[in-house]
């Protein structure tokens, strides 16, 4: 096997290994060649190059999201590494785990006046779980090699426990391209990479305050599928005092959860807000979505707020009480069987009107013309079951949050940020590392935005696209402050006339269109058969009247 003849390149090659850490996203660059030589030449590793560096980082956020442990990208220096940051900060708010690899000019060549060189060591520090900021060393005796060698363990460390995003920067003296048959030999590390916590569980309190408490919610953020055993739903559900509210990211489900937040909340007045108000907030998952159910908490708060989860809680609400940092299902074991269950009518009411709410919607969807809202129903209802559904930011998710999601779907979303700059590139990282068929829903600024995610040549023949072109970023029209004029349209909505038909013959993808809810259905009906490229559907859905349609709606549910 030929090896790269760069010591320090082939110890972070190496210790890629040890970690077993073996997706590799690299994207072309001369700097990086030493790590792009010894990566391509291991069969160890799995190697996918995607040229623009924004585009990979997403693209290997999406395969990290699937396979839960990290995955390395691989760049040049100077604004290379940069443009990773927008992947870099969404997986530090989701717990995603990545490693940048990027390569550097040894420190004595930064700040000459030389070119793709800038002040790579710390770049990301306000997003980063550690960043190992190497030192040029070729001696394999130095004492300065060996803490390389013990920066770039610590960082992969970091990367499994925590699920973070690392940076480890590699300064490489040129020549670049040399190989050698020789590898050098390090000890190998046995270290356990999976997850522990040690913090004593703070049980006692929790269960006091439970016990106290006769309005008890349990609102659940992101959480990876299977991530709560059915056993624990269950007796959760069967607590009459406890009411779970569960967001489409969350992927659980059960008929005693509320499962559309906004769709029940939204219409209620202050008198009903304060009746349900809980006494006790307990949280699990990740990011909310919702920002009814924010308002509603922080306004109406709880006595206390606690949050189950190995990572830090954010006090949301302004009422954080306390954190028990260990996996939900190690907690639930301990706590269900300590607590008492009470006959109470806290989660009836909470169903009651839902119960209502559930007729009132299919009620108002027969009534409206074709529309975004039109469109998300047909598109949600045609999905085959145990598909990955990722969904973009802004519109897409806030209305998908406002139906009942086929239980049996994956579902995923940018929430760490909520950006749209690389949804698409997201959906396809997860589409290459999952078995199971991916479909992306997404808006037309979110997917033109991101249209070299298409510039890829891993994409699945059975990946499925479908746009909601509405002719711009029809969220502001529903946010306050709108107004319709001339600046609005430009600054605001960026309203356009592209159509994503161009880009799906650039990029090989089969196109279809739909503008009415006849010819949707129909092209739904034959979508995700199989075919020999990956598919897109574009949904034209008319511009002025999608925000009066979702504003009437709640009005109209009442």
């Amino acid at each position: 096997m030929k090896y790269t003849d760069k010591p320090l390149a082939q110890v972070v090659i190496s210790l890629c290994k040890e970690a077993q850490i073996q997706n590799i996203v690299i994207s072309p660059g001369s700097r990086n060649a030493p790590l792009t030589l010894g990566f391509i030449n291991d069969p160890f590793f799995e190697i996918y190059s995607i040229v623009d560096e924004r585009c990979a980082g997403f693209f290997a956020l999406g395969i990290a999201q699937q396979l839960q442990k990290p995955v390395a990208l691989v760049c040049t220096s100077g604004s290379a590494l940069l443009n990773y940051y927008p992947a870099l900060s969404e997986a530090f708010y989701s717990h995603i785990p990545l490693v940048v690899i990027s390569a550097d000019r040894p420190a004595h060549f930064i700040d000459i006046g030389d070119g793709q060189t800038i002040r790579q060591p710390n770049v990301y520090a306000n997003h980063i779980g550690f960043s190992a900021n190497l030192v040029d060393c070729e001696d394999v005796l130095d004492n300065q090699f060996s803490k390389n060698i013990k920066l770039i363990r610590e960082a992969m460390h970091i990367s499994s426990e925590k699920l973070l995003p690392v940076h480890i920067n590699v300064p490489l003296e040129e020549p670049l391209y040399g190989l050698t048959n020789q590898l050098i030999e390090i000890e190998l590390n046995t270290q356990d990479f999976l997850s522990k916590s040690n913090e004593s569980l703070k049980e006692d309190e929790l269960i006091k305050l439970w016990n106290q408490s006769d309005k008890i919610m349990i609102l659940i953020g992101a959480l990876a599928p299977g991530s709560i055993e059915k056993k624990w739903i269950e007796k959760v559900a069967a607590d009459s005092s406890v009411i779970v509210l569960t967001e489409t990211t969350s992927n659980l489900h059960h008929p005693n959860f509320i499962n559309s937040i906004d769709k029940l909340i939204a219409p209620l007045d202050a008198e009903q807000l304060e009746k349900l108000k809980p006494d006790l907030l307990i949280t699990l998952g990740g990011m909310l979505v919702s920002k009814k159910v924010k308002a509603f908490l922080r306004m109406h708060k709880p006595h206390a707020h606690w949050h189950i989860g190995a990572y830090e809680a954010y006090d949301t609400f302004f009422c954080l009480k306390g954190q028990i940092k260990c996996n939900p299902n190690r907690f639930l074991d301990k706590f269900l069987e300590r607590i008492t269950p009470k006959k109470v009518g806290y989660q009836s009411d909470w169903l009651k009107i839902r119960e209502g709410r559930s007729k009132k919607h299919q009620l108002y969807l027969s009534q409206i013309p074709f529309s975004d809202f039109k469109a998300i129903d047909a598109v949600l209802a045609s999905i085959p079951n145990n598909f990955i559904l990722q969904l973009g930011n802004s519109s897409t998710i806030r209305y998908a949050q406002l139906f009942d999601v086929n239980s049996s779907l994956h579902v995923y979303c940018n929430r760490g940020t909520s950006g749209i700059d690389g949804c698409t590139s997201t959906a396809v990282g997860a589409a290459v590392a999952s078995a199971k068929q991916t479909i992306f829903v997404c808006g037309d600024l979110s997917f033109f935005y991101d249209s070299n995610a298409l510039w890829n040549n891993y994409i699945p023949e059975n990946f499925r696209i479908v746009v909601l072109n509405n002719q711009g970023g029809g969220i502001f029209r529903i946010l306050p402050g709108y107004e319709e004029t001339a600046n609005f349209k430009t600054y605001f909505e960026a309203s356009h006339h592209l159509t994503a038909k161009q880009l799906c013959e650039m990029y090989g993808f089969e196109y279809e269109k739909a503008d009415e809810l006849v010819t949707l259905n129909d092209k739904l009906h034959s979508f995700y058969d199989l075919s020999d490229r990956p598919k897109l559907l574009e949904i034209f859905t008319p511009r002025l009247i999608n925000d009066k349609i979702l504003k009437d709606y709640f009005n109209f549910i009442k």
